[in-house]
């Protein structure tokens, strides 16, 4: 079914890390050893590149500086092909282990890298891994001061990686008196209760059908754009499996590789989608400043 031009549009979003980067393998894989390891997110992003370009979308990558420092040339063409370029700070340090300065110095160090290779303002934001919650109230400061237009990093949600079950489901101004916008992933609402419904792992193990739903819930019910991601690795059945890693991290990691690509196939030719950048000029539109009294 395409996509009817009344439909809401939605934000759809890459998070472009290498699959050694993930949070879940951060405790087995040391830093010091990616640069050793086989690194297959230049193919991968060409993959999707390809799939929007076939389905006529365009998405926001939100990319890690570690990567566009080693890919300049795949971060010019993601940007030449129409689509935004973002930041998803340095190297997936979750902004929770970080101190308000060394996030800042974190994620002043990635823009500029993105902005040089690409020759485009960066203006977004996403926190590896959804680490702004509770415990960083500092963090949405820092980035309003550094000037970012908007963040997707929170996930309104109780989860064993990340979560702030408090924060609300939609946009949000988290700074007084500051015109950053915070765009939490997507969730949906069951007998009063919220779950994930935004992207990745939950995307790629349940049936298509219960995305569908939640995407529609969103939509039509609330009248408002979901917050859609996933990972490059996602699409990605051949990668290494580091027989190291848990059980728990490597049934969640490997789980559906290898019908990803066609679920996400089917999801960009049913909804309408756009740059998350697009996303938070409608939602800034209807979301007031809080100014100070």
């Amino acid at each position: 079914m395409g996509a009817a031009a009344g439909q809401v549009l939605n934000g759809l979003s890459v998070d472009v890390e290498d699959w050694f980067q993930v949070g879940a393998f951060e405790t087995v894989i040391d830093r010091s050893d990616w640069d050793g390891l086989d690194c297959r997110v230049e193919r991968n992003c060409q993959q999707i590149l390809a799939l929007f370009a076939d389905a006529g979308v365009k998405g926001t990558f939100f990319t890690l500086g570690w990567i566009a420092e080693r890919y300049p040339a795949l971060m010019r063409r993601i940007a030449a092909a129409g689509h935004e370029i973002a930041s998803h700070g340095w190297d997936h340090a979750r902004v929770f282990t970080l101190g308000r300065e060394s996030f800042a110095a974190d994620i002043e160090r990635a823009r500029k890298v993105l902005e040089d290779t690409t020759g485009q303002r960066v203006t977004g934001y996403r926190a590896p891994s959804f680490s702004i919650d509770a415990r960083t109230p500092w963090a949405h400061e820092v980035l309003a001061e550094q000037g970012y237009a908007y963040s997707s990093s929170v996930a309104p949600i109780v989860h064993d990686h990340y979560g702030w079950r408090e924060a609300p489901r939609f946009a949000f101004r988290p700074v007084e008196g500051a015109d950053l916008i915070e765009i939490p992933v997507t969730t949906a609402e069951v007998a009063g209760r919220r779950m994930a419904a935004g992207g990745g792992g939950f995307f790629r193990l349940l049936p298509y059908a219960v995305s569908r739903w939640a995407i529609r819930q969103v939509n039509e019910r609330e009248g408002r754009p979901a917050a859609f991601y996933f990972h490059p690795w996602e699409i990605d059945p051949d990668q290494p499996r580091p027989a190291v890693a848990p059980l728990k991290s490597r049934l969640r990691h490997y789980t559906n590789l290898d019908v990803m690509a066609a679920k996400l196939s089917r999801l960009v030719r049913e909804f309408r989608w756009g740059r998350m950048d697009e996303i938070a000029a409608i939602e800034a539109a209807r979301t007031p400043v809080r100014r100070a009294a």
